[in-house]
């Protein structure tokens, strides 16, 4: 089925570029620090969802006082601002530019939306930001995926009604963000994690935009 799409929202970890494995690091070397068992595994429960809910995760009920939340939730992120310091260009996932590229010449509207707090600094590391009409991030709203909220947020400043967006994600919450907002959710990952997108492929490189827009 081809549709009458005006803007692509992509969201960042996974989907432009793969920094899980900074937010990993950062947070096993948080959990190690504080005592708390953390695994890979546990870390698969952490993708698409903001700073705060991964640390309410880790805590998994440990009664913090808000200044020491706050506290742990700086040393996280200075944690991963160290990795994510040397990342360029060379760090975009295969196929992704192309398909920006793609995207721009038949005049779709581009924007970035994620939870991340560092999402304008990581695009622009990567040397992409001019690409972008807009960037949504984690300061951008209140409510954070799964609640359609950055989507909706993001559609307004493009101008695009959110049945016209389709949302490019690698995360469950995020899937679910996309349907709620009522866009057209595209999938990247295992069936079992984003299974509930209209569509699925395993990587970026792997969407063929001949079979979701319609091109006059």
């Amino acid at each position: 089925m081809q549709l009458n799409l005006a803007a692509f929202i992509f969201d960042l970890d996974g989907v432009i570029t793969d920094t899980a494995e900074y937010h990993y690091l950062s947070w096993q070397r948080l959990a190690d620090e504080e005592g708390i068992p953390f695994s890979r595994q546990d870390n698969e429960q952490f993708r698409g969802v903001s700073r705060r809910d991964c640390l309410e995760i880790l805590l998994a009920g440990r009664n913090y006082p808000e200044k020491r939340v706050q506290e742990l939730l700086v040393r996280k992120n200075n944690y991963y601002q160290d990795l994510i310091n040397e990342i360029s260009s060379a760090n975009i996932i295969a196929g992704v530019l192309k398909l920006l590229k793609e995207l721009k010449q038949y005049r779709i509207k581009l924007a970035v939306a994620s939870a991340s707090k560092n999402a304008r600094f990581v695009i622009k590391k990567l040397g992409i930001e001019e690409i972008f009409d807009t960037i949504s991030d984690g300061y951008s709203v209140k409510k954070t995926k799964p609640a359609p909220d950055l989507f909706l947020h993001t559609a307004e400043k493009l101008r695009i009604k959110p049945a016209a967006c389709a949302v490019v994600e690698d995360a469950s919450a995020g899937i679910e963000a996309a349907l709620a907002a009522g866009m057209i959710a595209i999938g990247i990952g295992p069936a079992e994690r984003v299974g509930k997108a209209h569509y699925r492929f395993d990587l970026p490189e792997e969407i063929n935009l001949s079979d979701i827009i319609k091109v006059n």
